[in-house]
């Protein structure tokens, strides 16, 4: 049977119930080694439980409790903490953990293949957060140092999403078909992300997706692949204040717009659209929208960076002799000799280019 759902106003507290076997011994650990405080004890004259709280959690050392001892982790400010050790264990069994608190975001060296995503593919998309569904892009993820995902939020009407945040080093956004309204920190009131619209997104600025209208598919390109989504409860958005100007972990916030876009001619049948996310990123990303005709000379795709990203967005095209069409996605690895065609006819790509990236935020 499933539970009921609960009214949060009738839960008055909540609490972790681990075994307390020694009894006398494990409280004293976490009291004495681990800085936790009590709060309750019974009885007086035998304790069998003990509330105690610490660190933002509370727990109840039960002494005849049936459960398994448990694992607390420990976020500290170094990890030079309890004599530098990485792990402690109570005299009931319970495992404390210690991790480096804010730590640097870890960036995998990167292990560079040619990688080519095809829409067509079968089973391509999952169930990711907050009811949106996820495409993997880069296959392999390039070592773990890139996530490139094509995001699907399929239900029009309100997004079950939340204000949060990503500790990442870079984070692009371009919203390919549909519309969604969206809320930033310090950018003003919702606005809302259009075909063709594109967000720099800073690391650790605070946002939430509010609305769609239909169907909406973002293409957005991350790195590291693996990184944390933290949910911030305390600030509301929009916030009171306005800076664009404001530097979150050394970068701008960036929203380009298709409607006021300038395209600018780049040789014979091609044009070309610039997302304006080189200076803001200090020069670490290059993104634009390129638009070639079937009499277009081939496009060089060979770089000295760590990651060039091509998405077709409409028509087709083929690299190394691998047909692409609409929503398929290609990763060309660093001093790959390789060049685009256009196949037949007029191709729109979105194109990411990534310079090697060393510095820890």
């Amino acid at each position: 049977m499933a539970p009921a759902n609960l009214d949060p106003l009738t839960i008055a507290s909540a609490e972790v119930v681990l075994p307390a076997r020694p009894f006398a011994a494990t409280l004293a650990f976490f009291i004495e080694q681990l800085g936790f405080r009590i709060t309750m004890v019974e009885p007086a004259d035998d304790p069998v439980q003990a509330r105690i709280f610490g660190h933002g959690i509370m727990v109840c050392l039960l002494r005849d409790a049936v459960v398994a001892p448990g694992l607390i982790r420990l976020h500290v400010f170094s990890r030079s903490t309890f004599a530098g050790q990485g792990e402690l264990v109570a005299p009931n069994g319970t495992r404390i953990e210690m991790v480096q608190h804010n730590q640097a975001i870890e960036l995998p060296p990167l292990c560079a293949s040619f990688v080519v995503a095809r829409i067509a593919d079968s089973d391509a998309f999952r169930d990711g957060r907050a009811g949106m569904r996820y495409r993997d892009l880069i296959p392999g993820r390039q070592g773990g140092r890139y996530l490139a995902s094509h995001i699907r939020i399929p239900i029009e009407g309100p997004v079950a999403d939340y204000v949060h945040f990503h500790r990442v080093h870079l984070q692009l956004l371009y919203c390919w078909r549909g519309t969604a309204q969206v809320v930033y920190e310090d950018q003003g009131g919702p606005f809302w992300l259009r075909a063709g619209d594109c967000v720099l997104q800073p690391p650790t600025i605070r946002h939430r997706v509010l609305q769609t209208e239909g169907i909406c598919d973002v293409i957005e390109l991350a790195c590291p692949a693996r990184h944390e989504t933290v949910i911030d409860h305390e600030l509301a958005l929009p916030t009171q204040t306005v800076r664009h100007d404001r530097s979150f972990c050394g970068q701008t916030f960036v929203h380009a717009q298709a409607a006021t876009a300038q395209w600018e001619a780049d040789g014979v049948g091609v044009q070309r659209r610039d997302l304006g996310s080189y200076f803001p990123t200090n020069g670490q990303l290059v993104a634009t929208v390129m638009c070639r005709s079937a009499s277009a000379a081939p496009l060089d795709l060979a770089h000295e960076g760590d990651l060039l990203f091509l998405f077709v967005l409409r028509g087709g095209c083929s690299v190394h002799g691998e047909l692409l069409t609409e929503g398929d996605a290609i990763t060309v690895p660093p001093h790959e000799a390789c060049s685009l065609l256009p196949d037949g006819g007029e191709v729109l790509l979105l194109l990411c280019a990534v310079q090697k990236i060393t510095d820890s935020q």
